[in-house]
């Protein structure tokens, strides 16, 4: 006689499993299979039973083999589930592009440094002059390595953060600006995936600016030290500049020399205080005949790496600042844009330069680096990082950066 072993069961099929495993983590209210059109496989309303956090990584882990993504949303209150097709598979990128760029930028700052530090009259003509700055070329390293530090320390700063949290990142591209003030436009670094949850944005976004003032501060105070404090001429001929002032800009220079520097030769009928408020938000009337701090070319780079800190704590779209006030308050930053835009606006009636600014704002739209992982909050610490970044913005933003005599 013969036995038959029993038959196994059929394996359930991957659209009866997929409620089966977001159930593990997830109280199941509502579910709705998705339409073609609708841009997701799968859309489950309810409430997680787990730690959003754990949650998220346990079912993530359970739907990667069978190709596809969770997405965690909070919408009315309530916690959604979407499931979408495919995952993320970052490809390696070539290294090269990144140090041709780096390498050009490196002459191109170690340019704007011998040009900064040049003392002397230079030849009639674009290339006796190029020529006069090559041979003094060495000249521009002090700012040069000055600024590189600080940017370097900002991008890696990102680079590490978004390496710690295992999302796939570029490494940084930085930007040549030849014959410019700095020698470069700044850097930046590109994500190859979307950051798994809140925690991890902020982590990334404010890396950068923390690291770079880490190094900016330092090597601004260094500067500031090794600078010399002159008296301003009555008048200066056309196209001499004065650098603009931040909040911690003028107490550095009050902690290294113990003056409110620019000195104006006289208040006249202001009091200081209604002076300096002037002054800080339009750039007027320029010091002449008072008193002021000759920035060396390490000083240079040190308040040259606060703006670029400022410029990239703008709160606006896919700034750093952009990515803090996002993780503070959500979609609800997106109300700030117009109000942001508006200021620069008219700041740009003090320094055109904003104008470009609010430009580029404009033009690379309102959209935040939304993560997979929506739901879960920030914790308290992080809470407070994302305060502190923007506290910073505040200290290092400078109303007027570059004044220039007509």
């Amino acid at each position: 006689m013969n036995m038959l072993s029993p038959q196994p069961p059929d394996p359930l099929s991957l659209q009866e499993q997929l409620p089966h495993l977001v159930g593990r983590v997830l109280r199941i209210e509502e579910l709705r299979w998705g339409l073609p059109n609708d841009g997701y496989r799968l859309r489950i309303r309810g409430e997680l039973t787990l730690d959003s956090q754990s949650a998220y990584d346990q079912l993530e882990q359970a739907l990667r083999p069978h190709g596809i993504t969770p997405l965690f949303r909070l919408e009315e209150g309530q916690h959604v589930v979407y499931l979408v097709d495919g995952v993320n598979q970052a490809t390696p990128s070539s290294p090269w592009p990144n140090l041709v760029l780096f390498l050009l930028t490196l002459f191109s700052v170690l340019l704007a440094g011998t040009l900064y530090g040049y003392e002397g009259t230079l030849p009639n003509g674009l290339l006796p002059v190029i020529r006069k700055l090559f041979a003094n070329l060495d000249q521009g390293w002090p700012f040069a390595l000055s600024m590189l530090s600080i940017l370097l320390a900002h991008e890696f700063g990102h680079y590490l953060a978004a390496r710690y949290h295992k999302t796939a990142v570029t490494l940084p591209y930085f930007i040549p600006f030849p014959f410019s003030p700095f020698g470069t436009m700044g850097a930046f670094i590109r994500l190859k995936a979307p950051p798994r949850n809140k925690r991890v944005l902020l982590d990334i976004g404010v890396a950068g600016p923390l690291a770079g003032m880490v190094v900016a501060i330092p090597v601004l105070l260094y500067g500031l030290a090794t600078s010399e404090v002159h008296a301003l001429p009555a008048t200066l001929p056309p196209g001499q500049g004065f650098e603009g002032n931040s909040i911690l800009y003028l107490l550095a220079k009050f902690l290294v020399t113990g003056q409110w520097l620019p000195q104006p030769a006289s208040y006249g009928t202001l009091s200081p205080l209604v002076y300096w408020l002037r002054y800080f938000f339009t750039g007027q009337p320029l010091p002449l005949g008072g008193t002021d701090i000759i920035l060396n070319g390490v000083a240079w780079a040190g308040w040259a790496g606060m703006l670029v800190t400022a410029l990239n704590l703008i709160p606006a779209g896919q700034l750093d600042g952009g990515h803090l006030i996002y993780v503070l308050v959500g979609h609800k930053a997106d109300q700030l844009r117009p109000w942001i835009l508006t200021a620069l606006a008219l700041l740009g009636l003090v320094w055109s330069g904003w104008w470009l600014w609010a430009f580029l704002i404009l033009f690379l739209g309102g959209r935040h680096a939304e993560p997979l992982d929506q739901i879960t909050p920030l914790d308290k610490r992080r809470r407070r990082i994302a305060l502190l970044g923007l506290a910073i913005f505040v200290l290092v933003f400078t109303p007027v950066p570059l004044l220039v005599t007509g």
